[in-house]
C-alpha cells in the first residue's frame, strides 16, 4: 500500500465530505515548551483531547515564520516552521503521531500576499529586475495611490514607497498583495503545495481564496466602507473569475497523490451560487460557508441560508460545510447570545449533511473576551483603525486546560493573551466529568454523528421552530423561541442541549430524535 514520508496511508474515500474538522490556532491552543505561545509540541501533547471529542480531522493555523503582523498570515518562508512553533521534525511527529490516532492534518496555505519580510519583497524594493512583478506595484495619481482600495484593516489598500511607487496590500502593509498574472508566482505556490503534499497532509485551507486575481487594470470601486460589502456585493479586487484557472491547476496536483488530499477555500461571495463556483468538480472540494455564520439567532434566517446553501452546492456535486466560529469572528456563545442558544446552535450545526468545522474552546462553551487591556491587543486592526476597531483578539485567547487560575493549564508561563479567571469554570479539567457540561454534549454529539446518515427534509413545525428529517429514522429539532413547545413527536429522545420537560421542548433549546417506528424494528430484531 503506498504511504508517504509520514506513514500516512489512503483512507476512506472522500472522508471531506462528511468529516467534522476541529481549528487549532496554534498560538492559543497549547504550549509545549512554556514560553506563553502555542506550538506544534503542545498540539502533539493535546492530540488525545481531539481524538476523545470525536473530530475526523485538524485544521492548523499558519506555522511558518513570520514576523505576526497578522498572526502569522504574513508568511515569510512558505517551506519551514517558525522557530516559535517548533521545525520541520516536530511537525512531521505531529503528523505521524495524528495519523495514528485516526485524525487526518490540514495546514493553512496563505497564496494572496507574502510577509514583507519574503525574500521576493525585499528584493522588489530593492529594485532588483523583474522582482516587482510578482506583485502589484503602481505609479500613484500624484500624491494619492492607483486607485480607492481600501484595506480590510482599515485605511488606503496602497503603501508608497522610497521610489515613489505604490505596492497593493489588501490587508496591513506588512502584507503586499503577490500578483497572480506572474508565471513565477503561479509556478512557486504549485511547488509549495507539493512539498507539504509529499510531507503527508491530508489537505489545505486556502486563506482569501477569493482574492487571488484582481480585475483587470485596478479599476475604482466608488464606494466608501468596503469591507461593510465583503460577501455582500461585487468588488474588483474579490471573487474574480480568474481564481477558477489556479484551482483547476491545483485540484490536479491533489488528485495525484493518494490518500483523498483536499482544498477548502475560504471564499467570501456575494451569494451561495457564487461561492458554488469554487465547488465545480475540478476545482476544490470545500468552501466556508459564511453566510451559516451572519444567520441570526431566527428560525427563519436559518432555514433561509440552509436551503440556499444546500440548493448552491446541489447544483456542483459537492459538501455543504457549516461553522458557528472561527479566528476571524465573535464566538458564537457570545454572538448568538448566550451558552445555552449555543448549545442548541451546535446540534443543529452537527446534525445538517455535510461537513462541520469546529473552533478550538466552542466545546468548552467559551464566550468572546471582551475586555482585554488595550495594551494586550495584538491584532492589526486596532492600529490600523486608529483603536476604534479593537480587531479579533477576543476570540483568539488561549483555551483553559486545568487548574484554577490562569494560565489554565495553557502553559507554565503567562499566556500571549491573558485569560479571564471565569474561566477556572470552563476548562477541560472541570467539565470532564460533568454529565451536562459542554463539553460532555459534544462528545456525545460527536459520536452519533457518524450514524446520522440519510436525504434531509424539513418537517412541519411551529413558527419559531426547526424540525428536519435525516433519513428514515432520525430527527432535529430547534426552538429559538422563548417558550417551551409541545411537537408531538412519536420519537425518544437522543440527546438534547437541555434536560427535557417530557414532550416539550424547552425555549432556546435543540433536541435530537430517533422515531419509535425504528426503535420497534430494532427491538424485534433483538428479540430471541
Amino acid at each position: 500500500m503506498t504511504t508517504t514520508r509520514s506513514g500516512h496511508q489512503p483512507g476512506r474515500a472522500e472522508w471531506w465530505r462528511t468529516a467534522a474538522i476541529y481549528q487549532i490556532y496554534i498560538r492559543s491552543f497549547a504550549d509545549g515548551n512554556g514560553d506563553g505561545n502555542g506550538d506544534l509540541a503542545g498540539i502533539r501533547g493535546r492530540l488525545g483531547h481531539l481524538a476523545g471529542l470525536g473530530v475526523d480531522a485538524v485544521w492548523i493555523t499558519p506555522f511558518y515564520p513570520s514576523p505576526l503582523a497578522d498572526g502569522g498570515y504574513d508568511v515569510a518562508d512558505y517551506r519551514d516552521v517558525d522557530p516559535m512553533f517548533g521545525d520541520l521534525g516536530e511537525f512531521e511527529a505531529l503528523l505521524g503521531e495524528a495519523h495514528a490516532r485516526g485524525l487526518r492534518v490540514i495546514i493553512d496555505l496563505v497564496p494572496n500576499h507574502t510577509s514583507s519580510r519574503h525574500r521576493w519583497f525585499q528584493e522588489a524594493l530593492a529594485g532588483e529586475p523583474g522582482a516587482r512583478e510578482r506583485y502589484l506595484f503602481r505609479d500613484g495619481n500624484g500624491d494619492q495611490p492607483p486607485n480607492d482600495w481600501e484595506s480590510v484593516f482599515g485605511g488606503p489598500a496602497w503603501t508608497r514607497v522610497a521610489d515613489g511607487q505604490w505596492y497593493l496590500h489588501l490587508f496591513d502593509p506588512a502584507q503586499p498583495d503577490l500578483n497572480w498574472d506572474n508565471v513565477e508566482v503561479r509556478a512557486e505556490f504549485e511547488e509549495i503545495l507539493r512539498f507539504w503534499l509529499d510531507l503527508g497532509v491530508d489537505g489545505i485551507r486556502i486563506d482569501v481564496a477569493h482574492g487571488m486575481v484582481k480585475a483587470h487594470g485596478l479599476p475604482d470601486t466608488g464606494r466608501t466602507r468596503q469591507i461593510e460589502l465583503l460577501g455582500q456585493a461585487e468588488l474588483p479586487y474579490f471573487d474574480q473569475d480568474g481564481v477558477h484557472e489556479i484551482y483547476r491547476a491545483w485540484r490536479k496536483i491533489l488528485d495525484s497523490y493518494p490518500g483523498d488530499r483536499m482544498a477548502v477555500a475560504e471564499a467570501w461571495a456575494p451569494n451561495a451560487e457564487r461561492l458554488a463556483h469554487y465547488l465545480r468538480p475540478d476545482e476544490l472540494h470545500q468552501a466556508f460557508n459564511f453566510h451559516y455564520v451572519e444567520a441570526g439567532w431566527d428560525a427563519g434566517q436559518f432555514r433561509q441560508v440552509i436551503d440556499e446553501s444546500l440548493a448552491a452546492v446541489a447544483e456542483v456535486g459537492a459538501p455543504a460545510t457549516w461553522v458557528l466560529s472561527n479566528h476571524d469572528i465573535v464566538r458564537h456563545v457570545t454572538r448568538l447570545g448566550g451558552v445555552r442558544r449555543a448549545r442548541a446552535a451546535a446540534l443543529l450545526t452537527l446534525a445538517l449533511p455535510g461537513s462541520a468545522y469546529l473552533y478550538q474552546g466552542e466545546e468548552l462553551g467559551l464566550p468572546e473576551v471582551t475586555d482585554l487591556p488595550e495594551e494586550a491587543l495584538a491584532d492589526p486592526m486596532w492600529e490600523r483603525s486608529g483603536h476604534t476597531e479593537r480587531g479579533r483578539d477576543g476570540c483568539r485567547v488561549p483555551i483553559p486546560w486545568s487548574g484554577k487560575a490562569s494560565p489554565f493549564g495553557f502553559s507554565t508561563s503567562s499566556p500571549w493573551l491573558p485569560q479571564p479567571e471565569s474561566w477556572s469554570e470552563l476548562t477541560v479539567e472541570a467539565q470532564e466529568s460533568e454529565e451536562d457540561s459542554t463539553l460532555s454534549l459534544y462528545r456525545k454529539a460527536l459520536r452519533l454523528r457518524r450514524s446520522v446518515t440519510g436525504e434531509f427534509a424539513w418537517l412541519e413545525a411551529p413558527e419559531g421552530v426547526l424540525g428536519f428529517r435525516r433519513g428514515p429514522d432520525f430527527v432535529c429539532t430547534v426552538n429559538f423561541t422563548g417558550e417551551a413547545v409541545d411537537l408531538g413527536l412519536p420519537h425518544r429522545p437522543l440527546l438534547s442541549s437541555v434536560p427535557l420537560d417530557g414532550g416539550l421542548l424547552p425555549p432556546h433549546s435543540a433536541a435530537w430524535w430517533r422515531t419509535r417506528e425504528q426503535r420497534a424494528t430494532e427491538e424485534e430484531d433483538t428479540m430471541p
